[in-house]
């Protein structure tokens, strides 16, 4: 059965998340609860950012699972939060958008290069910091799906 990779139910706006700890268990929650990954996922999401910040500049954080976190992984799948205000993900960085992400059989490495493209352009951050809606945040992602 495939599953959408990022459904409208996958994106939170105006999310009260004021730690990076929270921003990376919501993000996990999220596909969870989407029957992307298996609970067990989220806590190889916080082994991940251990090894290395999943900071990417430009007020993105993309925390997803370490490389033994397959067997959790049930389905490719993204979960966007918009946070209501800018968090502190480490070393004095801001963070405005969190894009979980799960990948099945390395498909992760896809779907980074496509939110990279998205997230490269500072218009398009603006524009998804900004979305007052769902639809307006995901027609920025129409190619990810």
């Amino acid at each position: 059965m495939s599953k959408p990779i990022l459904p409208k139910e996958n994106v939170k706006l105006s999310a009260a998340i004021s730690t990076k700890e929270e921003a990376i268990r919501e993000a996990g929650r999220v596909l969870v609860k989407g029957g992307y990954v298996d609970e067990a996922y989220v806590d190889k999401m916080f082994e991940r950012e251990e090894l290395t910040s999943t900071f990417m500049g430009n007020y993105i954080a993309i925390p997803h699972g370490t490389e033994d976190a397959k067997d959790t992984v049930l389905a490719s799948g993204i979960s966007i939060l918009q946070l209501a205000s800018p968090i502190d993900y480490g070393d004095g960085n801001q963070v405005k958008m969190i894009f979980g992400i799960a990948g099945k059989n390395n498909e992760h490495l896809d779907i980074l290069s496509k939110i990279a493209i998205v997230c490269s352009d500072e218009a398009n951050i603006t524009k998804m910091v900004n979305a007052s809606s769902e639809d307006e945040l995901l027609s920025l992602f129409s190619e990810v799906n």
